[in-house]
């Protein structure tokens, strides 16, 4: 299905960005960010013993157009929700790197400056910052419900509502053919699209044409091209003020319940017509943004932010195994002094001073 019509001509388009991408220069530097922090890594070591070869093998083989990805491997994970991941061979992470290495500059400039999911200087953090600028417009800085409004009042109650949503099996939904029409809008290098078209269909699914893999790195750059689309309809037809989105979750601020209600619709008939997507039944609802809601790993309430009980829970366990592991001297205190300030990083913004100064000391009495 195509998309509805939209006026182009004055977007400006990029030819000839093929070659660029099988230049050696690229290519090498393809290899440095898929190796990142993969150093250590089997794949990644039997790639570096023959380095300038495999290097120039993908090179050629871009070049006269016989590049074909190895098939995925493919994992359950359990983390709680269970999900299938699916891993590219490190070759073609390479190639992936080499794709949006010049694709993702081109496509950056769209963005909104909203969308908070896997772009520089954006994440989590930013997404709760924002959020919290958001809450605080909607309900005009904390007002009150007054006991006449609301027979349950109490001080936290502010006025203000949240639409809170996310995409109904998005990665399993994605849409091929409206995924090619979205980036050829840019992308005016036929063999460009010809090499996504073949990372793209390298991800079989039961249903011919749908679907994008958990965990390559094109796959969440074109989560963000194709969620665009929502974004600029959001922003430019609703006209939405306090909107903003992480992957296929997103939110939207306003003083008034009935206004939200008729944007959920919008967005539904507009994901529906246009992407081939569907808001999520059970999990797309408004609410009073005094009653809090889950959003980017933590459960914000208007007045603090705390950890998600089910993350809680994760670290417990993972702290108690660490430090089995640390007693018969499997791993040492630099990698449990990493994991900490990784879990510390990812509470940054959230009231969890007391979570923080405990785990110190426990680690510290081991």
């Amino acid at each position: 299905m195509a998309l509805a019509a939209l006026d182009i001509s004055a977007m400006k388009t990029y030819t000839k960005l093929y070659d660029k991408i099988c230049s050696l220069n690229n290519i090498k530097l393809a290899f440095r960010k898929a190796r990142k922090k993969k150093s250590s890594r089997p794949d990644v070591q039997e790639f570096e013993q023959k380095l300038e070869e495999n290097l120039k093998k993908i090179q050629q083989e871009l070049i006269i157009e016989t590049y074909q990805p190895l098939p995925l491997k493919t994992f359950i994970l359990r983390d709680p929700k269970t999900r299938k991941i699916s891993k590219s061979d490190f070759r073609d992470r390479v190639v992936h790197h080499a794709v949006c290495n010049l694709i993702e500059p081109i496509f950056e400039k769209r963005f909104i400056h909203d969308s908070y999911a896997n772009r520089k200087l954006k994440g989590t953090s930013g997404a709760i910052k924002r959020f919290n600028q958001f809450k605080r417009k909607a309900s005009s800085n904390g007002m009150k419900v007054n006991e006449r409004d609301n027979q349950k009042y109490n001080n936290n109650y502010v006025r203000g509502y949240i639409l809170k949503a996310d995409i109904r099996k998005y990665f399993d939904t994605v849409d091929h053919e409206v995924l090619v029409q979205i980036l050829s809008k840019k992308i005016c290098d036929r063999k460009v699209i010809k090499l996504i078209e073949k990372i793209l269909a390298n991800h079989r699914t039961p249903h011919l044409g749908k679907g994008m893999p958990l965990g390559n790195l094109t796959s969440q750059f074109f989560a963000n091209v194709y969620l665009n689309e929502l974004d600029m309809f959001v922003k430019h037809n609703l006209k939405a003020k306090y909107y903003l989105r992480y992957v296929d979750d997103f939110v939207i601020f306003h003083k008034n319940r009935e206004v939200l209600q008729e944007y959920k619709e919008k967005i539904n008939g507009f994901l529906r017509r246009n992407l081939l997507l569907d808001l999520h039944p059970q999990k797309s609802r408004i609410k009073p943004l005094a009653s809090g809601l889950d959003f980017v790993g933590y459960r914000i309430f208007y007045y603090h932010v705390l950890l998600r009980k089910r993350n809680l829970r994760k670290m417990e366990h993972k702290l108690k195994e660490m430090q089995e592991l640390y007693k018969t001297k499997i791993i040492s205190k630099e990698t449990v002094d990493q994991t900490l300030n990784g879990w510390f990083g990812y509470m940054n913004g959230s009231n969890t001073h007391n979570l923080r100064q405990s785990m110190l000391k426990r680690v510290a009495e081991w």
